[in-house]
């Protein structure tokens, strides 16, 4: 049976992904047989996850890069394209969830998190799309939160709210642009997941109780959860779908 979701001979290149979600994607989309440029800012980190990713089988590069960073972040893309030969799928994945008050907010903290989450995603798309505007073929996949949607009563996240609602209006105006361009733009919300930014959150007692409660499943995500999507829509399978985010969250948003 021809596996619809094989991946065999893509590049594809994951932000963020020295821990975390961005560990998750990059091997989620290696089992499907892609090579992988891994890019995060701390080099050991990007060490392991190489030697892990390659265990699989494919190819697999790691890139030091500040996504704050333009110029780090053109010399990232311009070193992958050269290494590899091209571009195929961008996990836009790199992110803070730093929370505090509105009325507490200082200016520096405002600005890294629009830096990271917002203009980074940005940044990396422009220089990344540009490599394929050039092919005629892409898979962006920006990854938001359930946060890009809505609020959450008693959480301190208008900083994060910001900045990834500001990721999901890019992902449909990118979607929009280069529709004709043979790239597709994706967003991913996940909801709290028991790994990553959020897993020191998800581990309190207390927000435990309140995913409990919000959380129609009754529980936060696991290891595994996003897989499948992320590699949907890094597919051939999902070549008429741009513009959207798909929802992960075990049905918080559908309250």
């Amino acid at each position: 049976m021809k596996n619809l979701f094989d991946l065999t001979g893509r590049v594809a290149i994951v932000t963020g992904a020295s821990s975390g979600l961005g560990v998750e994607f990059a091997r989620a989309l290696a089992n499907q047989g892609a090579d992988i440029a891994i890019v995060a800012r701390r080099e050991e980190k990007l060490k392991e996850v190489q030697k892990e990713i390659e265990k699989i089988g494919v190819t697999c590069r790691y890139y030091v890069c500040d996504v704050m960073q333009t110029d780090q972040i053109k010399s990232a893309v311009e070193k992958i394209e050269k290494d590899f030969g091209k571009i195929d799928i961008l996990v836009n994945n790199a992110g803070l969830g730093l929370v505090d008050a509105a009325d507490k907010t200082s200016d520096e903290m405002w600005r890294n998190m629009v830096d990271t989450n917002l203009n980074g995603v940005f940044f990396f798309a422009r220089e990344v799309g540009k490599v394929m505007l050039k092919q005629k073929y892409g898979r962006i996949i920006n990854i938001g939160s359930i946060h890009s949607t809505v609020s959450m009563k008693g959480m301190p996240v208008t900083a994060y709210c910001s900045t990834k609602g500001g990721v999901l209006m890019l992902t449909k105006s990118l979607a929009t642009e280069w529709a004709k361009e043979g790239i597709t733009v994706n967003a991913i919300g996940p909801g709290y997941f028991a790994l990553g930014m959020a897993e020191g959150v998800v581990a309190d007692p207390e927000f435990a109780k309140i995913i409990e409660f919000m959380c129609p499943m009754g529980r936060a995500g696991q290891t595994g959860d996003l897989d499948t999507t992320v590699v949907y829509l890094a597919s051939e399978e999902s070549k008429y779908i741009t513009g959207q985010i798909i929802t992960v969250d075990g049905g918080w948003t559908a309250l």
